[in-house]
């Protein structure tokens, strides 16, 4: 019997994986979350509802993280087959916080009514799910409420996440796959049909109203750099005449420029020993290398751009070179000045920086990204005040997909701009990448302009929705004005206060509503 819902378990998390993007088949997501409700009501101990809890988890997130296995087939120093078995160990860990919500839920409402077991699990679930986003640096992706996000022209019921925020959807994913569940258990087919009718509507509606647009006009770049690429210093120069000519240079007129993480091999600070300019595409002259870049964008132009810094000192052998490495975003006038700067703070573990590195480096493993040295982290969420081009906020890379931490509270940008590099997160990765930041731009309330090196490249406005993209695999350019942000959400003025009190909410009614319907009954 346990043998059988431990298999059961495992086919419900993966049919759920395929709920998000590249196949977005939510139905069958909600389906496989109404057979996990019923797993873990019908759990006979807690040991049982935690194991259930625990092999659901696994499957779902191993299935919906099959993009990471690609990441190793870019790094020589490890063997290609080491992805596949690191996706799954990975989420030996990751599938905890299921395990977690499963066990509470069957400790807190194991003898509740299914409606209401389903409260209290969809409370419990965003508990767990905001510690995964935090807990050891964390790691939210995906999140479950990511299903319920509906194509590029529509919001699905991510409509809600002004006042949900993402975690909390994820709850509210749990209790509509509860809801029908019960009404078929109890055959109450007309409030069966009417959620399924709600959802339904909920998913294809559209916005139905344009966003208007600010005054910042935008060119946004996708120049097509194969990860194979990327450090192939025979390439440098042929990628950077690339990435000049789609952005149509020298134009005499006012407008931002967005480049790609990774889009500039160049150290474009002053100050590093000589040794680090010598394969420079614009020779071994920082100060040249961005004048070059100034008269590219144009006298009237800034330019954002992904860029690698340095930070110079006396290494353990005794010789000045770097000691650690910045992930960061340039601003770059016409020029040629480095106006402003962002340094990423959330580093990806094992892809920027090796965890416990004098231990795991004898082993012979390494960081999936090139380099022997280790990313520091920046401070956090900042805004870069660009004058007649705006405030723009910057998220490099995954540092989209942590909801409530991509913006400085103190100081609200017009929009964000999410630098990527996609180009070793597979097929499932870009589509996923692509809708949290979708997700994020409903969530905050402000567009979120990103440009990849190969894709997927898109303009959103402030409802989520694509006005502009380039497909993956395709050098390509986006122009046109910066969407309009709108005014600050629920969410955005009050963050994960808001995440914690739908969970205490739910889990609140759960407990207390079948008690107070039978007192109801019984006094009627």
């Amino acid at each position: 019997m346990q043998r059988r819902a431990a298999l059961s378990a495992i086919l419900l998390g993966l049919i759920g994986a395929c709920a998000y993007p590249p196949l977005h088949l939510w139905p069958l997501g909600l389906a496989a979350l109404a057979g996990f409700v019923w797993l873990i009501h019908t759990a006979p101990s807690w040991r049982s509802a935690l194991w259930r809890g625990w092999w659901f988890g696994w499957a779902h997130l191993t299935l919906a993280n099959n993009w990471i296995a690609t990441a190793f087939t870019y790094q020589a120093k490890m063997p290609e087959i080491l992805g596949w078995a690191a996706v799954p160990l990975l989420c030996i860990y990751l599938a905890w916080y299921p395990a977690f919500a499963a066990l509470a839920a069957h400790l807190l409402a194991r003898k509740k009514p299914l409606w209401a077991f389903g409260l209290v699990l969809a409370g419990v679930w965003i508990v767990t799910e905001w510690l995964r986003s935090w807990v050891f640096t964390g790691y939210p992706w995906p999140p479950l409420g990511l299903m319920l996000l509906g194509g590029w022209e529509a919001q699905g019921l991510a409509r809600m996440l002004p006042v949900t925020g993402t975690y909390a959807l994820g709850g509210f994913a749990i209790l509509a796959a509860a809801l029908i569940l019960e009404g078929l258990i109890g055959r109450r087919w007309v409030n069966t049909a009417g959620y399924a009718l709600l959802l339904i509507a909920g998913m294809l509606m559209p916005v139905g109203v344009h966003r208007p647009e600010s005054d910042i006009r935008y060119t946004l770049v996708q120049p097509l750099i194969p990860q194979t690429e990327i450090n192939d210093a025979s390439k440098f120069e042929e990628q950077f005449a690339r990435i000049a000519a789609l952005t149509n240079p020298g134009r005499d007129e006012s407008r931002i420029v967005l480049w790609p993480e990774s889009a500039i091999p160049d150290y474009l600070e002053d100050g590093y020993p000589q040794r680090y300019y010598q394969q420079m595409t614009a020779g071994a002259d920082p100060e040249f290398a961005r004048k070059r870049i100034g008269g590219i964008i144009g006298p009237r132009s800034t330019l954002l751009t992904g860029v690698v810094n340095l930070d110079i000192g006396t290494r353990p052998d005794g010789t000045i070179g770097a000691v650690s490495a910045r992930n960061s975003v340039a601003a770059i006038n016409g020029k040629g000045e480095i106006a402003a700067g962002y340094d990423k703070a959330h580093l990806v573990p094992y892809g920027e920086y090796l965890p416990m590195r004098p231990l795991l480096e004898p082993l012979g493993l390494s960081r999936l990204v090139a380099g022997s040295i280790d990313y520091e982290p920046g401070p956090g969420p900042r805004t870069i005040d660009l004058g007649e081009h705006g405030k723009a906020g910057i998220q490099i890379c995954y540092e989209i997909v942590f909801s409530g931490a991509v913006v400085d509270p103190a100081s609200r940008p017009d929009y964000i701009f999410n630098p990527s590099n996609d180009g070793w997160f597979g097929t499932w990765g870009p589509p996923q990448h692509l809708a949290q930041a979708r997700m994020r731009a409903i969530e905050e309330g402000l567009p979120v302009l990103r440009s990849t090196t190969t894709g997927i490249s898109a303009v959103i406005d402030a409802d989520g929705i694509v006005s502009g993209s380039i497909a993956r695999g395709k050098a390509d350019k986006l122009e046109g004005m910066v969407p309009k942000a709108k005014a600050p959400t629920l969410f955005a003025r009050w963050g994960h206060a808001l995440t914690i009190g739908w969970a205490l909410v739910l889990v609140g009614l759960g407990l207390a509503l079948p008690r107070a319907l039978a007192l109801f009954r019984a006094r009627g």
